[in-house]
């Protein structure tokens, strides 16, 4: 496939460091998907906010993802974004606001993420009252869904159109829902709706039982892996650190360990996106190499690590597998 300026423009200028490092991931990514393998994209820190799903979209339609394990805060930004976007305020000064600055933004109604303020009457509770519908459906038909699952029926519903705000083919929740891919969402609870859910089971208005959680999507993920894994595998490829990333990693080892399916292979393909630090114990900063020693990766295992900016980084990587 002939590379368009953008690819070209990676190719000519990013010879060393980081940016050598993008461009081998980037190649080892597409020589992974043209050999038939699959690809396994993990969404963590505030990747929707910062509006990833302008590429991440098109990587979907353009069958380059094949599964996607990402925060619950992902999972909701996404749609917030696609509802509420000319509510959104940018504040580029923002390391400069003192307390009251950040308080003053609160009695506004913004919720800051670093240098974007997510409006929350017209994202968090625009949602709210429609997706509640759904939990309370489902709660008094003594149904148990997924968090993701909800989020599909909503938008595949089409209850949300008439609050679009931004073109509906940079929503890469969208895009999944078109083609029903399948979504990890590890510790959802851990999320603005997660919250809101946990309010109305507080009330006895809603069942913590309505909404299936980490172990359901163990489960699931342990049977795709074991029908999708065929050479030359799947790979991983993680945006920064956290539960994202952290959660599905270990169903092989699971699979291998745990339920003695020996025979299960590691992982394909790897390619870390990270600003954390090494030295300091993270996980989420340690090298590629660290995880074959947990029955991750093998020694064999194509692995990259990125250390830099993600919001920078994925785009790039995304545009150079789609060939712009």
């Amino acid at each position: 496939m002939a590379k368009g300026p953008i690819s070209q423009f990676i190719e000519s200028n990013f010879l060393h460091f980081n940016a050598a490092a993008l461009v081998d991931a980037a190649k080892g990514y597409e020589a992974h998907m043209n050999a038939g393998g699959k690809m396994m994209v993990t969404l963590a820190g505030a990747m929707s906010t910062a509006e990833l799903g302008k590429s991440l979209a098109e990587m979907i339609r353009a069958g380059k993802v094949d599964i996607i394990s990402c925060t619950g805060a992902n999972l909701e930004e996404d749609v917030f974004n696609l509802v509420a976007h000319d509510h959104y305020k940018r504040v580029p000064h923002y390391r400069d606001l003192s307390p009251k600055d950040e308080w003053e933004l609160l009695e506004q109604g913004f919720n800051r993420v670093t240098d974007t303020c997510i409006p929350e009457d017209e994202a968090i509770r625009r949602i709210e009252k429609h997706i509640f519908d759904l939990w309370k459906k489902a709660d008094d038909n003594g149904e148990s869904l997924l968090p993701h699952e909800f989020f599909y029926e909503l938008l595949k519903s089409g209850v949300l159109k008439q609050y679009y705000q931004i073109d509906p083919a940079h929503s890469w929740l969208l895009a999944a829902a078109e083609r029903n891919l399948p979504i990890i969402v590890p510790g959802w609870e851990d999320s603005t709706l997660g919250n809101i859910f946990a309010s109305y089971c507080i009330t006895g208005e809603l069942k913590a039982t309505t909404m299936k959680a980490g172990i359901e999507y163990m489960v699931f993920l342990a049977g795709w892996y074991q029908k999708n894994c065929s050479a030359p595998g799947i790979g991983f490829f993680q945006i920064g650190g956290g539960i994202a990333g952290d959660f599905p990693i270990c169903v092989v080892p699971m699979l291998q360990q745990d339920l003695k399916k020996e025979e299960t292979p590691f992982w394909g393909y790897f390619c870390q996106i990270s600003d954390s630090t090494t030295s300091y114990g993270s996980y989420s900063g340690a090298v590629p190499n660290e995880k074959i020693t947990w029955g991750k990766l093998s020694d064999t295992t194509p692995r990259f690590v990125i250390e830099s900016d993600a919001t920078i980084v994925a785009p790039l990587i995304f545009a150079w597998v789609l060939g712009w």
